[in-house]
């Protein structure tokens, strides 16, 4: 019980100095009402106004389904009536929250338009073009397939650095047809690639499924062909910028053709005519000695081959015997007159 508890020394913590200058510790909890900041990955967030105007064909409303399955960032519109105005199209895409349009206009149930528009603002521009040589994904047999939702490459020819109006049209379309880094709707795959090919004074668009790092392509569809007509300073509106001065409307070809069709028919009765007015009256004449054949007697048509074939002989002399006959004429005269010539110096050397 008289035990005593020696104290061991204990070893004294020695605190850390911290200087002013630092922050202090933040704080473990925060407050609800505080937001979190998020880093959200879709920045590009592009949308395009994908529709059509009342008028166009089958096979049209099959290449704007086409056109939509291939952009999964477009935003759907009911189609728009002709009477109202292309400015209207603005307004539209502002309450879908789309910065660029594609419109689709048909005329006369055979020709179909194509607008490609920012509509930002309304700031422009705006490029038309004139859709041909349509081939859908339904009626091709091509064997290339490509997940839907993915984002495809952009392939342009060399020409669209070259030309300016080429220029502005390669940032429209790349601005529409690309489609934006972790879209919600997208895949996070590049399986294909759009190709742009400018030739005879049009744009022409494939798409190929890329089969192989080393280049291997196998066609995909749709596929058509983009004659551009103009392109104007605002979203639909606004001063013509550039014109195509190659572009000739569907409806002038069609009148071109029914015009060469119906030359072709004129030419055709004019021959008539003419051979008409030619025709010669009287029958051609028979051939040489054919009157050995309306008479029976062979002495007598013996008799009268011999008085034609002298007759003949008498009228015309040979052509050899005629040309010699006219060198001898020629060669005497020219005799004559240096004998001549020789007289009439002698004559003047006597008298001197």
């Amino acid at each position: 019980m008289g035990r005593k508890f020696q104290k061991k020394g204990k070893k004294v913590e020695q605190l850390e100095i911290v200087p002013l200058d630092e922050n202090p510790p933040l704080p473990s909890q925060r407050p609800s009402d505080e937001v979190i900041p998020k880093k959200e990955k879709w920045i590009n967030k592009q949308r395009v106004l994908v529709f059509a105007a009342r008028g166009i064909s089958h096979r049209d409303r099959h290449l704007m389904r086409d056109i939509k399955t291939l952009m999964p960032h477009h935003r759907a519109e009911s189609k728009m009536e002709r009477a109202k105005t292309l400015s209207v199209i603005n307004e539209m895409s502002e309450m879908k929250h789309c910065n660029k349009a594609m419109l689709f206009e048909g005329r006369r149930k055979r020709d179909l338009y194509m607008w490609v528009a920012n509509t930002a603002g309304a700031t422009g521009p705006s490029a038309k073009f004139l859709i041909e040589n349509i081939h859908t994904m339904a009626e091709l047999k091509l064997t290339g397939n490509c997940l839907k939702g993915s984002r495809p490459f952009l392939s342009f020819d060399a020409k669209f650095d070259e030309l300016p109006h080429l220029k502005l049209l390669k940032e429209l379309l790349v601005q529409t047809f690309s489609v934006p880094n972790h879209h919600p709707k997208s895949q996070p795959f590049i399986d294909h690639v759009y190709t742009f090919t400018y030739l005879d004074n049009r744009i022409w668009f494939r798409n190929f499924q890329i089969l192989s790092e080393d280049g291997g392509l196998s066609e995909v569809g749709p596929r058509y062909v983009m004659n551009p007509v103009k392109i104007f300073d605002g979203s639909f509106t606004g001063k013509t910028i550039w014109e195509n001065p190659d572009y000739v409307s569907p409806s002038k070809q069609r009148q071109l053709l029914k015009k060469a069709a119906k030359d072709k028919y004129v030419n055709r009765v004019e021959q008539k005519v003419q051979h008409e007015a030619t025709r010669p009256m009287n029958a051609y004449e028979g051939l040489d000695n054919e009157e050995i054949f309306d008479d029976e007697d062979p002495i007598e048509t013996a008799k009268l081959l011999a008085l034609k074939a002298k007759k003949k002989a008498q009228q015309t002399k040979t052509p050899k015997a005629a040309l010699t006959q006219k060198i001898k004429d020629k060669q005497m005269k020219a005799v004559q007159k240096v004998i001549e010539q020789r007289k009439a110096k002698v004559k003047r050397e006597k008298k001197v």
